[in-house]
């Protein structure tokens, strides 16, 4: 090839490298530019839906304790004992049309053990809810079952849409009717839509229930088949309402809460920026204590328009940019000969200069690391010591982060009680009823002595211990230890036998650090028998010559072969990605042989995983001691 023929092919290969860089600067730009806009909406939008998850949730949390306490009210209590008197009727409904004035409710209304409404707030209108049966409906269902029952539907007589919360009321045991609060979220859905965001709210069915856009409500997130559109007959959720289908179409999923989607423009009446498609950053959010899911849509218009611009001026500066290289290399090329004997000499003398270095270093290095190691293993058993301790620490703290949710729930409910029988109280002082103020205020010391409870449970429990020496009640510890998952143990049903013991039975452990083992303990039970029927967890305690022993046993599926054999091994874990590393019964196993004990795990003979610690035992004289 001659040397003409040669120089045509650098150039021309030349200028196909520099349009493919142009190229993928443009497109590197254009994707650099979009998700940067995405990471900082996806950060805004998470902030936003904090505020609208909180407004939702206040909003239903006002009228959350109202069903509960209606029993309490005497013209409600005397027409539910004796529901065919005219009287006491028109008492009940003059009662719940000022309590739903009071409170801003949409309707408040009493139905019998049947599902009749018996007395309403709305007795005087036209359409009134009296006499109406909605015991197909599933908040009265809830109601009678004995639990609290929660509700978004279409109402049938007015077919307004709104939230039911009811509750049972009781004489004793036996049911005689249901209290039911209906509210109106109107005003939570006025507020999005002055903020000028597209937000709305999916129920368990995947309907948009609530929206700030108004076309979108009562829409379905995903097309409903013909047996859920049969349920929702039966039930009349929705009032037979046809329920069309949004048309929302999933382009890209960044997590497994947000998404790019693509949204057909009849779907709404915001204005348009063409050419660009509609195309919207959806960020959604489950909202506390049910299965709805709140989610925010942002326009991606104004982010394209960004980075097409950006792409076209990447791909100008990088053109110029290899333009500048090309003169510069050329430039350089004609120096470079001139050049290449004193750098092939300065590079000779570096090299020189560079072993007598490293060898004057290997010298060094050498008596610094003999140093350092004697330096290091008299620290490696303090280090050792410190991290057992600041990771036993981080266990119970993210104990308490799973427990979080109980303890708010725990705490809620007295809170709403006490703001509900003060003001109650105030009114009572205000009409002379000193008795009944006084018995409310004894109600709130009741119920504040319970949240103190609950308080210093968890202070203790968080408190940093740096021994396992020291005694422990067993009872005591067992007691905290059960108070501490009460919640789980309450929502998954679990029964718990525990054993008959005498207080004064110890052991040789530190008392905080034994918590933390046994709370490890039924932890990992009731994950273990999570969505298992009849759950069971029991404990056993013994007296065995100078040792304890106690096992926490459970009634589920036990463990595999393959999970016994690494049950104490650091972060094995048979756990989901993300909830635990795998620590609980490794730092278990260390707190219980730092006290000179031992942990042990293997299955029941009879079924199910058992778990059994060995501790000294700790006599009466020495804990007076």
């Amino acid at each position: 090839m001659t040397r003409s023929r040669r120089r045509q092919l650098r150039i021309f290969l030349t200028v196909l490298l520099s349009l493919l860089l142009v190229t993928a600067a443009g497109i590197g730009a254009f994707r650099a530019s979009v998700s940067d806009a995405l990471d900082v909406m996806q950060r805004r939008a998470g902030q936003r839906l904090d505020l609208y998850s909180t407004s939702l949730e206040s909003e239903i949390a006002r009228y959350a304790q109202l069903p509960g306490i209606l029993g309490l009210a005497q013209p409600v209590d005397a027409l539910i004992h004796d529901p065919n008197n005219p009287q006491r009727q028109q008492e009940a409904n003059r009662y719940l049309e000022r309590l739903a004035e009071r409170t801003g409710a949409s309707a408040i209304y009493i139905q019998d053990w049947l599902g009749e409404v018996v007395a309403t707030s709305n007795w005087q209108r036209s359409d009134s809810y009296l006499g109406e049966n909605d015991a197909y409906r599933p908040y009265f269902q809830d109601a009678a079952a004995g639990g609290a029952g929660r509700f978004f539907g279409v109402g049938t007589s007015r077919s307004e849409p709104g939230y039911y919360l009811s509750d049972g009321l009781y004489d004793g045991p036996r049911l005689l009717g249901v209290a039911v609060v209906k509210i109106s979220l109107a005003r939570v859905e006025k507020a999005w839509a002055e903020s000028k965001s597209l937000v709305l709210v999916t129920d368990q069915n995947g309907v948009v229930i609530l929206s700030s856009e108004p076309r979108w409500k009562f829409t379905a997130a995903e097309p409903l088949d013909a047996a859920v559109r049969a349920e929702f007959d039966r039930t009349r959720q929705y009032n037979r309402l046809p329920l069309p289908p949004l048309g929302l179409k999933t382009l890209r999923r960044l997590d497994s809460d947000v998404q790019v989607v693509l949204l057909p423009k009849a779907s709404t009446s915001l204005p348009s920026s063409d050419p660009y498609p509609r195309h919207f950053l959806a960020k959604s959010r489950a909202l506390a204590q049910s299965d709805w899911r709140v989610t925010e849509l942002l326009s991606l218009d104004a982010v394209y328009e960004l980075a097409y611009s950006r792409a076209a001026l990447a791909g100008v500066l990088t053109a110029l940019a290899i333009v500048a290289l090309l003169w510069w290399s050329e430039r350089r090329r004609h120096v470079r000969d001139k050049l290449a004997a004193r750098e092939a000499l300065q590079r000779a003398y570096n090299e020189l200069e560079r072993k007598v270095e490293d060898r004057t270093a290997d010298l060094s290095s050498t008596n610094l690391r003999l140093q350092a190691e004697v330096a290091e293993r008299a620290r490696a058993e303090q280090h050792l010591r410190q991290t057992q301790d600041e990771l036993v620490q981080a266990g119970k703290l993210a104990v308490i982060g799973q427990l979080s949710t109980g303890v708010a729930h725990e705490l809620n409910q007295p809170l709403a009680a006490v703001r509900t029988l003060s003001g109650n109280a105030i009114r009572f002082l205000e009409r002379g009823d000193l008795a009944t103020a006084s018995a409310n205020l004894s109600t709130i010391n009741e119920l504040v002595e319970k949240m103190g409870s609950i308080t210093s449970a968890l202070r203790s429990f968080a408190r940093k211990s740096t021994s396992s020496v020291g005694v422990t009640q067993l009872q005591r510890a067992i007691d905290n230890a059960l108070f501490l998952v009460d919640q789980r143990l309450k929502k998954t049903r679990t029964q718990v036998l525990r054993p008959t013991m005498p207080e004064t039975l110890a052991v040789r452990c530190d008392p905080n650090r034994f918590e933390q083992v046994l709370v490890n303990l039924l932890t990992n039970a009731l994950d273990e028998l999570e969505n298992y029927p009849a759950p069971r967890i029991e404990i056993t305690c013994r007296r065995d010559g100078a040792q304890v022993v106690l096992s926490v046993r459970d009634n589920g599926p036990g463990l595999a072969d393959s999970v016994r054999a690494h049950l104490f091994e650091p972060f094995f874990t048979t756990k989901p990605a993300g909830i635990g590393l795998g620590l609980g019964l490794t730092l278990s196993a260390g707190i219980v042989a730092e006290a000179g004990g031992a942990l042990m795990g293997d299955n029941h003979p009879e079924g199910g995983a058992q778990f059994t610690l060995t501790l000294p035992a700790v006599s009466e004289e020495e804990q007076h001691d």
